[in-house]
Parts: C-alpha cells; sequence; structure tokens
C-alpha cells in the first residue's frame, strides 16, 4: 500500500467511517446486465433508483470524466429495540431513523477534499441514481451480497449505509470477497410477502419497503402483512446472524453514550392528525412520491389499522373519529385506504357509507373482503 493510499485510509477512519475499500472505476458490466434483466422481467416494478439508467448507475466514469479509482465508504446505523415499536405506534425503518446518509456525505465530502486539495478531481456521491453503491462496495472488497440482496460486511452485517468518492487518482484497489450464506436462508423465511423467494433477488413488486414509498393504491395482498410499518422495513435484516454478530461487536465497542432516535415512536394517531406542512417538516427526507403528504396519510392509516389490536379502550373513539375522516377525505386514495382499516378494525358502518362513493376505487374497497384485526382477549 502506497504512503499516500495509507494516509486516505487513515483519514477515512478519523471522519467516522466504519468501513472504507477502494475500487478501479472500471463499468459494473455484469451488475448493468443484472439490472437490465431483472427490469425486463418486471422486478424493479416502477421503481427508478439505479434502474432509471444502468447505463450510468454502473459506469463511475459517466459520473466523473477521467475516473480511475472509488473510495468506498460504509456507516453504520443504529439498531433499534422491538420494544422501541410497541403499543400505537407506526414503525420507522433503522436507517430512516436520522439522516446518516447525510452524515456519511460529511465524512466522504472529507476524502473528497483531500484529493482535490491535492490536486485531483473528486465527487461524492451518496444514495445517488449516478451510482450503485452496493456494486461499488462489492467492487471495493467491503462484502458480500447476501441472498437478501444487502452488502453484509464480514462480522458486522449489513447494517449500513453506503457511498462513494469517484476520483482520478489512480490507487491500488482492494479484491473482492469471495463469500456466500451459505445454506442460510433466515432472510428469505422472514420476509412476509415472499419478496425473497429467489435467493440473491428482489422483486420489488412484493417488497414492503418499496411499495411504501411506490405511487398509488398499496396492493390490498400486502396490507395485512405490512404489520405496523410507516417507512421501510427492516424484517430480512433483522434475522441475519451476520447482523447479530456486527450488533454484538457494536455493544462491545460503544462505551459512550447512547445516541437518541428522532423517530424511534410516531404515534400513530397523532401522526394522522398532523397538517401536509408538519408532514413533510418532519418526514420530508423521506422518500416520497413527488413530495405529496398524501402518501405518508395512506401508509399511516394502514399502520393504524394494523396496529390498533395494541389500543385502549380509552382510544377506541379516538380511533373512530380518525377512520370516519379518512373514509370522507376529499382525496379518493385516502378514502379508499380508510375504508380498508375500518372493515379490518370493525368499524363496518364506516365502510358502508363509501358504497357508492363518485370512485370506483373506493367503492370496490367496499365489496371486497377484509381479515378482521385479532383484538387480544
Amino acid at each position: 500500500m502506497s504512503d499516500y493510499l495509507h494516509s486516505l485510509l487513515a483519514l477515512a477512519e478519523q471522519s467516522g467511517l466504519d468501513a472504507v475499500g477502494v475500487a478501479s472505476a472500471e463499468p459494473f458490466a455484469e451488475a448493468r446486465s443484472a439490472l437490465e434483466e431483472r427490469r425486463g422481467r418486471g422486478l424493479a416494478s416502477s421503481m427508478q433508483f439505479t434502474y432509471r439508467n444502468p447505463k450510468r448507475s454502473c459506469d463511475p466514469a459517466a459520473a466523473l470524466p477521467g475516473a480511475q479509482s472509488l473510495i468506498v465508504g460504509a456507516l453504520k446505523y443504529d439498531k433499534i429495540s422491538t420494544t422501541d415499536c410497541e403499543g400505537m405506534l407506526a414503525r420507522v425503518a433503522d436507517y430512516a431513523q436520522r439522516d446518516y446518509y447525510g452524515d456519511l456525505r460529511a465524512a466522504l465530502e472529507i476524502l473528497a477534499k483531500r484529493l482535490r486539495d491535492d490536486g485531483y478531481e473528486a465527487r461524492v456521491l451518496v444514495d445517488d441514481n449516478a451510482l450503485m453503491d452496493r456494486e461499488a462496495a462489492k467492487r471495493a472488497g467491503l462484502g458480500w451480497y447476501g441472498k437478501n440482496t444487502c452488502l453484509l460486511i464480514p462480522k458486522k452485517g449489513s447494517r449500513f449505509v453506503l457511498g462513494s468518492v469517484v476520483t482520478t487518482a489512480a490507487l491500488t484497489p482492494n479484491d473482492e470477497i469471495e463469500r456466500t450464506c451459505g445454506a442460510c436462508n433466515a432472510c428469505q423465511e422472514a420476509c412476509p410477502t415472499g419478496a425473497l423467494d429467489t435467493a440473491g433477488e428482489l422483486d420489488a413488486r412484493k417488497c414492503l419497503a418499496w411499495l411504501l414509498q411506490a405511487e398509488g393504491i398499496f396492493p390490498r395482498e400486502y396490507r395485512a402483512a405490512l404489520g405496523n410499518k410507516f417507512y421501510g422495513c427492516d424484517d430480512c435484516q433483522d434475522v441475519c446472524p451476520v447482523n447479530s454478530l456486527g450488533e454484538q461487536s457494536s455493544q462491545k465497542q460503544n462505551d459512550g453514550p447512547e445516541q437518541k432516535n428522532e423517530l424511534a415512536s410516531v404515534a400513530v394517531l397523532d401522526l394522522l392528525k398532523l397538517s401536509d406542512e408538519e408532514l413533510l417538516d418532519r418526514f420530508g427526507r423521506f422518500y416520497i412520491p413527488r413530495r405529496e403528504a398524501r402518501y405518508l396519510r395512506r401508509n399511516a392509516l394502514l399502520a393504524l389499522a394494523n396496529a390498533a389490536k395494541s389500543s385502549s379502550d380509552r382510544d377506541a373513539a379516538k380511533i373512530t373519529a380518525t377512520l370516519e375522516k379518512a373514509v370522507r377525505d376529499d382525496d379518493p386514495m385516502l378514502r379508499a385506504h380508510g375504508v380498508w382499516a375500518a372493515q379490518r378494525l370493525g368499524r363496518f358502518h364506516l365502510a358502508e357509507q363509501a358504497s357508492s362513493d363518485p370512485d370506483a376505487r373506493v367503492r370496490e374497497e367496499t365489496r371486497r373482503p377484509v381479515p378482521l384485526l385479532e383484538m387480544p382477549v
């Protein structure tokens, strides 16, 4: 390793990165073929991230002409205990609890500045359509692809956000890790919708994390499986043995004060009272179709319908009032989800009111059976 590369890696560690590696900036030919093939089979659904233009997202030089190398960084995010999400709460996935990508970008910008100061060109790409970050990290030797398609870092797991510095500096690349998950298929078994039925391949049409970001009506067949998820899904990562190793290691190393998570608890009834402006102010960094708060309300109505079994008697009237407002909303998409939620929670009189709704999607919701939420004895 050259002294210069050694100094860059030391700077990466000082900047707070938990793992760092170097890759060549050659195009990701195999990854591009996989993206195009999966998109052709419809597995990408309407997802655009890296699928929009595989030729660009799999060629670092498209982001920075003359690129020679990638410095790829990984920043760990916190695991939230399940006890933090009990009761009438809407669940936010661990990776969205804080702006981890902002922290990662700041760390990588320190490296990019050093490179620019030394006469090289450098561009930071974090959570960007311009680069397939998982493939960059794999090429940089940070980890291997798990059966859930996440990048697994040895003994640390997949609870990391990934990003790169694309640079014209010619740096010695790391070797890729030749490793697999072997016979373990815990993530596949844990997926509540079968989105991982084929190992190493995600069917976005069934993925709850994607469906919570997608436009339009949430698919009926996956609403009950959603549980109280409001944004994102951690199910396949929660059961991963490599993540368990990473959590044990973090507990041993972390002797500082515990960081408070911004969104550890989101009271779903309170959430549904917020104005559009308040919703976007609180959750505006989430991926929300066209930045429309109506999609946050849609997700919250589904979370309410699946979380209300944890409610107390005193919440019953509040739940009914919330659903009554939803089935009368000006937005037919919200009325449709309000009808489903009302039926699931046994407020059939509210659903019946929508049987003559002017919107066909709402009327359809009143005609189709809904699994009644089982309330505790």
